[in-house]
């Protein structure tokens, strides 16, 4: 199963690249890149036997392939029996290869030929062709495309035999069953079609995502008491995008069992499907899936009734490259495709790149639950390509040969000198030897000496530079002209360009004025020139508004913040003067003149606390003078006391009222004789 990816931009586009291998012992693989070239490789040499490129591979590409069955070609074998030039053995009976395009035309590909059979594209699809079935027998040809068609092509006549709507959708995916007379085709759901009436036979509930892939897996039912009708009771299997899960489905004779009987597990999307058919109730079906992470699982399972659980991968292979040296760690080398041998106990693995792959048969040892490959695929890079098939030829240059280089006038070009032989190689050169100068060698080649002037663009090639500069989208070619501060330059420039330029111009100044601000002055300039130059021309457009829509509202929002800009300008002009007067203030020097008095709070203080202690002093002194008088004068007062005790008792109080004014009188006056005497 060949998974249609094609290179496509489309987030549920199948993932991989158109691929197959051939139905008779696998001979070939088909091989359909992303650049729209068609390679066919021989799998027991790995060597390129094909290559062929449609004529709209561009526009074109391929988006699926299909091999016609051995049947069919043993027909046509037959019937060129008669000619002897094209009478080919069974053998090599590996003819018709089908190819679906994007555009929605199929080309029919003879490989024995090496060249288009016819192209079918009369009547069919109008879209992206996503699927290519071809029929056992019939000789027919089905195909179905996002137009929601489905289209059955006669090949000898290359004309639509019959066309009908197989979804509301597109259709993506299309199956025959054994016998030819049933037709799978799905979009999201699948639907069985009954190919001589083209109705629908059965309904089945399908993915979420597109699918991707449909492929029967049995022949025979699993009941075979009962009569078979060729349909019922068979399984087949799909893939959808996006989806990691491989889901099984039984063909009943009633329409009520709808959901997968079913599923197979896998660690990615699937890219490439390939199984062997199981011919009775007992043989299992063993299932190659290769995954979009570069991994292949394989599957063994027996075919008979429901099983609720998702069955996983009894084998995987990997593919690794040998670390070299002890820092390096082996990276992974994807598998693009694999497919079962004849003998069922091997694999054709394809793996490598799509330009260059590499083929291999690997023996499938089944007690390994994971194998990892080491390969090395460093040096296979080189494609080999059959001698007989390829049509380049290589010209035969003689010594006497003459080499005209292309692009100098009168092709005057100097002849290549034959390649000097390893003993001239080897000697030195001379010191002092004569050697030919630069300028006469310049004069052999026929080349113009003058000294010119410096590499400065002229003022005439600035506006072809700026128009070329636009229509082919170059970065440095805008720069050199956008780049220039000359106001009259930029004038002369904007004068001359085309009336066509215009409006590129424009929308490339409006892309710069949204970058750095150092640019947009610049840009400014351009534009203010633009838009007063060209006025005539600007109104006459009918959708200017749309056209200059981002830079009017790129404008608006510049200017919207123009007054609170300013108001802040003010306010920093305003703070900047006032911190700069004082910073000058601060700076500016006092005249150098000795001051006549120095005023230190510091000394001052300490002199202030010496002055108050010899105060104290000086109180503490009168106070000891006045204790010794006190104490005199009670001696005074003990003497004559039996004398005076009369006069104390009758003029008690005021005795004492005089003892304290006389010695209140003495301490306030002491000081001040004491002062006095000094």
């Amino acid at each position: 199963m060949a998974s249609g990816g094609g290179g496509s931009c489309d987030p549920l586009a199948p993932a991989g690249v158109p691929c197959a291998f051939s139905p008779d012992r696998q001979a070939y693989f088909a091989l359909a890149s992303t650049d729209g070239h068609l390679r066919v490789w021989e799998t027991a040499n790995n060597r390129l036997h094909q290559e062929y490129v449609p004529s709209a591979h561009l526009s074109g590409t391929c988006t699926c392939l299909a091999w016609a069955p051995p049947r069919l070609q043993a027909k046509e074998s037959h019937q060129r029996k008669k000619r002897k030039s094209e009478a080919i053995g069974m053998s090599d009976q590996i003819d018709l290869l089908a190819l679906g395009t994007a555009v929605g035309s199929i080309l029919l590909y003879s490989t024995v030929k090496g060249e288009l059979h016819s192209k079918l594209t009369s009547g069919g699809h109008d879209n992206r062709v996503n699927c290519i079935q071809w029929h056992q027998d019939s000789g027919c040809l089905y195909s179905c495309s996002d137009d929601k068609h489905i289209v059955e092509w006669n090949t000898q006549t290359c004309k639509v035999k019959c066309k009908w709507k197989g979804d509301n959708s597109s259709v993506t995916s299309l199956c025959i069953s054994p016998d030819g007379k049933m037709l799978l085709s799905a979009g999201r759901t699948i639907k069985l079609w009954v190919l001589e009436t083209k109705e629908v036979y059965r309904h089945f509930t399908g993915h979420a995502t597109p699918v991707s892939s449909l492929m029967f897996t049995t022949i025979r039912p699993p009941n075979e008491s009962q009569p078979f009708d060729g349909v019922t009771g068979l399984y087949f299997l799909s893939g959808a995008v996006h989806d990691r899960l491989l889901n099984v489905w039984q063909v009943r004779s009633e329409n009520k069992e709808k959901n997968a009987v079913m599923s197979f597990t896998v660690t990615d999307e699937p890219v490439y499907i390939d199984l062997t058919l199981s011919e009775n109730k007992e043989e299992p079906v063993k299932l190659a899936v290769v995954c979009r992470d570069g991994q292949v699982h394989l599957f063994e399972h027996v075919l008979n009734g429901h099983c609720k659980k998702p069955l996983t991968s009894n084998c995987t292979i990997q593919i690794a490259t040998p670390g070299k040296g002890k820092k390096s760690t082996p990276k992974p080398i994807p598998i693009l495709a694999a497919g079962f041998c004849s003998d069922k106990m091997s694999l054709l693995l394809v793996y490598g790149n799509w330009f260059q792959p590499t083929i291999e048969r690997v023996a499938l040892n089944s007690k390994e639950p994971h194998m990892c490959l080491v390969r090395d695929t460093s040096n296979c890079w080189a494609p080999k390509v059959e001698t007989a098939i390829t049509k380049v030829r290589t010209p035969v240059i003689n010594a006497e040969a003459k080499v005209l280089v292309p692009g100098i006038p009168g092709h005057h070009a100097a002849i290549k000198p034959p390649l000097p032989h390893t003993e001239e190689v080897e000697s030195k050169r001379k010191l002092g030897g004569n050697e030919v100068s630069i300028e006469e060698r310049l004069g052999a080649m026929d080349i113009d000496t003058k000294e010119g002037k410096d590499d400065l663009l002229q003022t005439n090639s600035f506006p072809v530079l700026l128009t070329q500069g636009l229509e082919s989208n170059d970065f440095e070619m805008l720069n050199k002209v956008l780049q220039t501060r000359n106001l009259n330059l930029i004038k002369k420039t904007v004068l001359r360009i085309p009336l066509h330029a215009v409006i590129p111009l424009l929308q490339e100044l409006t892309k710069r004025l949204q970058g750095h601000p150092n640019s947009a002055v610049l840009m400014v300039q351009w534009l203010k020139c633009v838009l007063t130059v060209h006025a005539s021309y600007l109104s006459t457009l009918p959708d200017l508004v749309h056209q200059l829509g981002t830079l009017y509202q790129l404008m608006e929002s510049r200017v919207r913040t123009f007054q609170k800009l300013s108001h802040l300008h003010g306010k920093l002009i305003l703070l900047i003067t006032q911190v700069t007067a004082s910073e000058k203030a601060k700076g500016m020097t006092s005249p150098g003149q000795k001051a006549k008095l120095v005023y230190e709070e510091e000394s001052s203080e300490e002199e202030s606390d010496d002055e108050i202690a010899d105060k104290d002093s000086d109180d503490n002194w009168d106070e000891d003078e006045e204790e010794k008088e006190s104490t005199k004068d009670e001696d005074v007062d003990e003497e004559n006391e039996d004398d005076e005790a009369e006069a104390k008792e009758e003029n008690g109080g005021d005795g004492a009222g005089a003892i304290e004014k006389e010695l209140n009188g003495d301490s306030d006056l002491d000081p001040d004789n004491e002062s006095e005497e000094e």
